[in-house]
C-alpha cells in the first residue's frame, strides 16, 4: 500500500510539473505585469469622453445623458498583482495570465454614480484612456477587450507585453477595475434596494440584487484578494491542491463557467475551508491528495452549502443570521465573503451547483474506484458538453424577438434571462423525464470593439444539455396532466402545451388534460427531442434552422429502407420461442433436449443488421409471396444441450459423429413436424417462421477433451470449447443490456463504426460487446451513458487491461490472477514483438486470462490504427454537437474511411454483394493506379423472383436459397489462402464494396521469404482480380512495398 501511495505521489507531482509554468517564467511574468502596472500608473491626466465607448453607453440606455457622463481621469493610486500570481505557485495552464487591481480614483465619481450603470459606463470610459495609452507604449503589442465572468457590463482589458515569454506563449496581462469605498454600502443592499429604474413590475420598482452585486463585487475585491493571498502564502500544498483543483475543473467544460466554478471561487473555498467557520477540516498538517479530496468532498456532500458558507471568522462575525437568511432567498448559492458584504457566487445558478455537486461525487467515485487514484481520469480526460450530457441542443437566438424585446442590462443580462427561461421552459416540457438540464449561453464574442457596444453578443447559439432520467420514464409515451375540474390549473396546461394538449379518458376511468406523443418502438429514443423541440420552437418562436438537437444524427448508418431492422426483431424470438417448443418436444430422438440457447447477436440485441423474415423460411404451409426475395439467408446459430448419458464415445472423432448423427435425426423429425430442414453431416438448418437456425450440439466432455490435448489444440479450441465459451458470452451480454436499454444500440453504431473503417477481419463481434460493456460498467469520468450517441462518442480503444465484470464476481484473488495474467502477456510481447500477441486484454468471469476473444488480435499496430480512428472520430463528433455540420465535415464523415491509407484497394461489383441495401457508402475510385477491371458474375445476384412463371413451386425456390453464402467472405478466404503472408486484408462485413491490403514487412513472412525478391506487386494484384473474378470491380495500386 505504502509503495502504491508513493508510486501515486510521484505522478501526481509530475502533473503538478507539467501544469505549473517554470519559476523562472513566473518571474518574467511577474515582471511584464510590473511594466504594465507602471504605464497604468503613468498615464496622464485627460479627459474622459463618453464617445469613447458610444455603443456601450447606448446599450446601457445612457445616451441621452452622456454628456453627464465625462469626467477628468486620475491616474490610479493603486495597481496591484492578485490572483494565482499573487498567491505563490497556484498558476495553471493553460491560463496563465496575471490579474493587475486597478483602483478607480474616487474623485471621478458621483456618489449616486451607482444607479442606473452610471458606474459602469465611467467604469467602461476609465479602462478607454488606459486602452489608448496603453497602445501607444512600444512595450505593448496588443491591447483587446473582453468581460468579467462573462459580465457585458463589466469589460476588461487584455493587455499583451510587446516581450513574449517563450515557455508562456500567449501570455497576457488582465486589467481589472475595482472600487474600493467608492459608494455607501447600504445604498446597494442586496434584498431591498432598486438602483436600475426601469426595473419595474406592474409600475413598482423591483429589488436589483444581480446588479447590486455587480457593484459590489468590485468594491470588495482588492479585500477578499488580499485574504486569499495571505492565507495561500508559504503553504505550498494548499497551493498544490489549488492547481490540481483548476486542472479538474478546466477539464469539465460545463462547470467551469460564467455560471459555475471559476479559480477565484476555488481559491475562496479552500480559504473558507481552513477557517473555524468551515470547521477548519482543511489544515497544515494535510497532504496535497489529503486537500483535494477534502475539497472535492466537500463540494460534492457538505451540509453546509444550503446554509450559506461565510468567510469570516467566528468571533470576528459581522453578518447576522438575518442577513444570511435574505442571501438564501435571493441568490441560489451563496459564499459571503470577508467584509459580509458581497456574495462571491451571486452568478451561480441553482442547476449549474447541481452539475458540480454531481462531477465532485463522481470525483469522489473515480478515487475510490479507479487505477492510480483516478489520476488520469480526474485529470487527464476531457468531459466535454457532448460527452457528459445523453442529449445536445444548439439555439439560436441571435435576432429572436424574444432577445430583441429584452433590455441587455436591467438587473441581469439579457442572455443570463434567456438562459433561464429555456431552462424553465424545458424543465416544465421534460419533467420527470429528465435528471438534469444545463443551459449555457457564452455570450462574449472572441473579439469585441467596445464602441460597438454589446451588437455582437449572444451571436454564438444557447447549448442546452439534457441528461436523462430513467429510459422508462424518458420514453413514456402519455404525459398525464390536470383534471379538467381543476379548471385554473386546465387553462395553464392548455396554455403551455397549445395544439398538442388534448383531453383524455384513461383505462382506470380516469379523465384528464394529456400530450401524447405517439411513434413507433424503435424511434422511442427520440420522445425527449420532439417535446423539447415542440416547447422551444412554440415559446421561443423559432424557425426550423434555429433549432438543432443531437439524439438521431446517427441513426443513418443503422436504417436500410428507412427503418430499423430491428423493429422485426419481436418475431424473431416468437420465432426461435416456436422452435425451441418444437425441440423440446421431439419424443422420437434417443436422448431428451433439456437446453436450446440462441447464440446469435441478434438475440442479445447486438446485431448492425438483425435478420428479417424471409418469405421463402416459413413452414410447408402455403404463403402469399412477393415477387422478389434475398437470394441469400443468415442462419442463426443456436445450441442444444441432450439430457446426460454414459454412453457418449471418448473418441473425440466419434463424438462429432454421434452429434451429426443427432442432429440428423433432429432435423428428420422437425421436417415431419411441418419445418423446412436443410441437412448434412456438417450442418442441419432449420427453417421456421420466416428464419433460418442453425442448430449445434454442445456435450462438456468436449471441454474435458480439449484440456486433456496436446498443446497444438490450444490455438484451435473444440467446437465445444467454442460453445461454451459463445454460451456463456450470450447470457452475459444478455443481462448487462436488461440494465443498460442503451446498450444494444452503442454496440450496433460501434460495429458498424468498426466495419465501416475496415476492421473487421482483425476484431470479433464479441470483442466490441465486451469493449463497450466495459464503458457501461466503468464510465468514469463519464456516466453510463443513456443515449446512443453518448455511448458512441465514449468509444475509445485502450492499452490497458479491460475487466468486464457485470454481476461482481471477482475477488481479490481473481483481480491479482488477471494482473497476472496481463503482466504476462506484456511481458511476452516485450521479449518477442514481431510475434502475433495480442494487444488487447479483455478479462471475464468466463475468460480471465483473455484468451477466447482477443489471443491473437487486433495486433499492437492494429490496434494502434483503431485507436488513432477513434480518437479522430471522436474530435469530429464532439465538434458536431457543439457547432454542428461545416462543409465537408458531416455525420456521414464518421464512418466514410480514407481509401488512401491503403497501399491497395480492391473494388468490388456491389450488386455482386450479397446484401448491397446494407452499403453505407459506395466506395469512390482510389487515386492509384488502375491494375485489372473486373465484370460482374453472371451466376450470382443478391434477389430472386418468385413470379409464378420463372418458380413452378415453393421448393423450387427453396432450392435456390443460400443458406450462409456471402461472396465476399468467401473471396478473402481465397485470398488468405492464396497469399497468406503477403498482405494484410481489411474489409467491411456489414456491407462494405471495397476492400483495403496493406503490404506485410519481410520480418513477418519470414527470413527466407524475404531473402527472396518479392514479386512484381502488380503481378500479385492481377492474381488479386483474379482470384475473385466475377465479383472485383477493380484492384488499384496506391503504394508499392518497401524494401527492407
Amino acid at each position: 500500500m505504502a509503495s502504491a501511495d508513493y508510486s501515486l505521489d510521484r505522478k501526481l507531482s509530475a502533473l503538478l510539473t507539467e501544469a505549473r509554468p517554470s519559476a523562472a517564467s513566473l518571474r518574467a511574468a511577474g515582471e511584464a505585469a510590473d511594466a504594465v502596472a507602471a504605464l497604468v500608473k503613468s498615464v496622464p491626466p485627460q479627459q474622459a469622453n463618453p464617445t469613447a465607448a458610444s455603443g456601450f453607453v447606448a446599450d446601457l440606455g445612457l445616451l441621452a445623458e452622456a454628456h453627464k457622463l465625462a469626467f477628468d481621469f486620475r491616474a490610479p493610486e493603486v495597481v496591484r498583482l492578485a490572483g494565482s500570481h499573487a498567491a505563490g505557485g497556484s498558476v495553471a495552464r493553460p491560463d496563465v495570465a496575471a490579474d493587475l487591481l486597478v483602483r478607480l480614483p474616487k474623485e471621478c465619481f458621483h456618489e449616486k454614480d451607482f444607479l442606473n450603470h452610471r458606474y459602469h459606463v465611467k467604469r467602461c470610459l476609465y479602462l478607454c484612456v488606459i486602452e489608448k495609452s496603453l497602445l501607444s507604449s512600444p512595450l505593448i503589442c496588443k491591447v483587446s477587450w473582453s468581460t468579467f465572468q462573462d459580465e457585458a457590463r463589466k469589460p476588461i482589458l487584455h493587455v499583451y507585453p510587446a516581450t513574449e515569454i517563450a515557455e508562456l506563449p500567449g501570455f497576457y496581462v488582465r486589467i481589472i477595475p475595482t472600487a474600493s469605498s467608492l459608494f455607501d454600502v447600504s445604498k446597494l443592499n442586496l434584498s431591498t434596494r432598486n438602483n436600475v429604474r426601469a426595473y419595474t413590475k406592474d409600475g413598482i420598482n423591483q429589488p436589483t440584487p444581480k446588479y447590486n452585486s455587480s457593484i459590489l463585487e468590485d468594491m470588495f475585491l482588492e479585500e477578499n484578494a488580499e485574504s486569499i493571498s495571505s492565507t495561500f502564502a508559504n503553504w505550498k500544498n494548499l497551493q498544490e491542491a489549488l492547481v490540481l483543483l483548476k486542472v479538474w475543473a478546466r477539464q469539465r467544460t460545463s462547470i467551469y463557467t460564467h455560471d459555475c466554478l471559476n479559480g477565484y471561487l476555488i481559491s475562496a473555498v479552500l480559504v473558507f475551508l481552513t477557517m473555524d467557520s468551515g470547521g477548519s477540516i482543511i489544515n497544515r498538517s494535510m497532504t496535497t491528495r489529503q486537500i483535494f479530496r477534502v475539497a472535492i468532498n466537500f463540494f460534492a456532500t457538505s451540509k453546509m452549502w444550503p446554509k450559506g458558507l461565510v468567510m469570516q471568522p467566528m468571533k470576528k462575525r459581522t453578518i447576522t443570521k438575518e442577513d444570511i437568511a435574505h442571501l438564501l432567498k435571493t441568490f441560489d448559492v451563496v459564499i459571503c465573503d470577508v467584509s459580509g458584504h458581497v456574495n462571491l457566487a451571486f452568478r451561480m445558478k441553482k442547476t449549474a451547483f447541481l452539475e458540480l455537486q454531481d462531477e465532485a461525487a463522481s470525483a469522489l467515485n473515480c478515487l475510490d474506484k479507479c487505477r492510480d487514484g483516478g489520476l488520469e481520469e480526474l485529470f487527464m480526460t476531457k468531459v466535454d458538453f457532448g460527452a457528459k450530457f445523453d442529449s445536445c441542443v444548439r439555439i439560436n437566438l441571435k435576432g429572436n424577438s424574444k432577445v430583441t424585446a429584452l433590455s441587455f442590462c436591467l438587473d441581469d443580462e439579457s442572455w443570463r434571462v434567456l438562459e433561464n427561461n429555456v431552462q424553465s421552459l424545458l424543465q416544465q416540457g421534460l419533467t420527470d423525464r429528465t435528471k438534469m438540464i444545463r443551459v449555457l449561453w457564452r455570450s462574449t464574442p472572441s473579439e469585441w470593439n467596445i464602441k460597438d457596444g454589446f451588437s455582437k453578443f449572444g451571436s454564438s447559439p444557447v447549448i442546452v444539455g439534457i441528461m436523462l432520467s430513467s429510459l422508462e420514464k424518458s420514453y413514456r409515451l402519455v404525459d398525464i396532466g390536470p383534471n379538467p375540474e381543476n379548471r385554473d390549473e386546465a387553462v395553464k396546461f392548455r396554455k403551455f402545451w397549445g395544439e398538442k394538449a388534448e383531453l383524455r379518458r384513461f383505462k382506470d376511468g380516469v379523465i384528464a388534460e394529456s400530450t401524447v406523443w405517439e411513434t413507433e418502438p424503435w424511434k422511442r429514443h427520440t420522445i425527449v427531442k420532439r417535446i423539447a423541440d415542440y416547447v422551444l420552437t412554440k415559446h421561443l418562436l423559432l424557425q426550423k434552422e434555429d433549432l438543432v438537437h443531437v439524439v438521431d444524427q446517427l441513426d443513418f448508418c443503422l436504417l436500410v429502407a428507412g427503418q430499423d431492422p430491428v423493429s422485426s426483431s419481436g418475431d424473431l424470438l416468437i420465432a426461435f420461442d416456436t422452435l425451441s417448443k418444437q425441440l423440446r418436444l421431439l419424443d422420437d430422438v434417443p436422448l431428451k433436449i433439456s437446453t436450446v440457447q440462441p447464440l446469435d447477436p441478434a438475440f442479445r440485441h447486438t446485431s448492425v443488421f438483425p435478420p428479417e423474415p424471409h418469405p421463402l423460411a416459413y413452414e410447408k404451409s402455403s404463403q402469399r409471396l412477393p415477387n422478389f426475395a434475398a437470394t441469400c439467408v443468415r442462419s442463426l446459430e443456436v445450441m442444444i444441450q441432450l439430457e446426460g448419458s454414459g454412453n457418449w464415445p471418448l473418441d473425440p472423432v466419434a463424438m462429432e459423429k454421434t452429434k451429426s448423427a443427432f442432429l440428423l435425426r433432429i432435423g428428420e423429425s422437425l421436417e415431419g413436424r411441418g419445418m423446412f430442414v436443410t441437412a448434412s453431416e456438417d450442418e442441419v438448418n432449420v427453417f421456421t417462421s420466416g428464419y433460418s437456425f442453425l442448430l449445434k450440439i454442445f456435450h462438456e466432455r468436449g471441454l474435458v477433451q480439449k484440456q486433456a490435448g496436446d498443446v497444438n489444440t490450444q490455438s484451435a479450441p473444440s467446437e465445444d470449447k467454442e460453445l461454451f465459451l459463445r454460451s456463456q458470452h450470450s447470457s452475459m451480454i444478455n443481462g448487462l443490456h436488461g440494465r443498460y436499454q442503451v446498450y444494444g444500440p452503442v454496440v450496433r453504431l460501434a460495429k458498424r463504426w468498426m466495419s465501416a473503417h475496415l476492421f473487421s477481419s482483425f476484431i470479433s463481434e464479441e470483442a466490441v460487446e465486451l469493449f463497450v460493456a466495459y464503458l457501461f460498467l466503468k464510465p468514469f469520468p463519464f456516466h453510463a451513458p443513456s443515449s446512443r450517441v453518448v455511448g458512441f462518442l465514449s468509444f475509445d480503444w485502450t492499452f490497458t487491461p479491460m475487466v468486464v465484470d457485470i454481476n461482481n464476481d471477482f475477488n481479490l484473488k481473481d483481480e491479482k490472477d488477471i494482473n497476472e495474467n496481463f503482466m504476462l502477456s506484456r511481458k511476452s510481447y516485450e521479449q518477442n514483438p514481431h510475434d502475433v500477441e495480442p494487444a488487447m486484454f479483455l478479462a471475464t468471469s468466463y475468460d480471465k486470462a483473455s484468451e477466447a476473444w482477443t489471443k491473437h488480435s487486433p495486433s499492437k499496430s492494429v490496434l494502434k490504427r483503431m485507436a488513432a480512428y477513434a480518437k479522430s472520430s471522436a474530435e469530429l463528433l464532439t465538434n458536431l454537437i457543439i457547432h454542428g455540420q461545416s462543409g465537408q465535415y458531416t455525420w456521414e464523415c464518421l464512418f466514410r474511411t480514407p481509401l488512401s491509407n491503403y497501399d491497395a484497394v480492391v473494388l468490388l461489383h456491389q450488386e455482386k454483394l450479397c446484401r448491397p441495401h446494407h452499403v453505407l457508402f459506395p466506395a469512390e475510385t482510389p487515386n492509384g493506379k488502375l491494375v485489372i477491371r473486373g465484370n460482374p458474375s453472371n451466376s450470382f445476384h443478391p434477389y430472386m423472383s418468385l413470379n409464378s412463371t420463372v418458380m413452378r413451386s415453393l421448393h423450387d425456390a427453396r432450392d435456390k436459397l443460400l443458406v450462409n453464402f456471402d461472396p465476399t467472405a468467401y473471396f478473402l478466404r481465397d485470398l488468405k489462402c492464396a497469399f497468406p503472408v503477403t498482405f494484410k486484408l481489411w474489409y467491411d462485413s456489414n456491407g462494405g464494396d471495397a476492400v483495403g491490403l496493406t503490404w506485410e514487412n519481410s520480418k513477418k513472412r519470414g527470413r527466407d521469404e524475404a531473402d527472396e525478391a518479392m514479386p512484381d506487386p502488380t503481378s500479385i494484384l492481377k492474381e488479386v482480380g483474379d482470384v475473385g473474378k466475377g465479383l472485383v470491380r477493380g484492384v488499384y495500386l496506391l503504394k508499392a512495398p518497401k524494401l527492407q
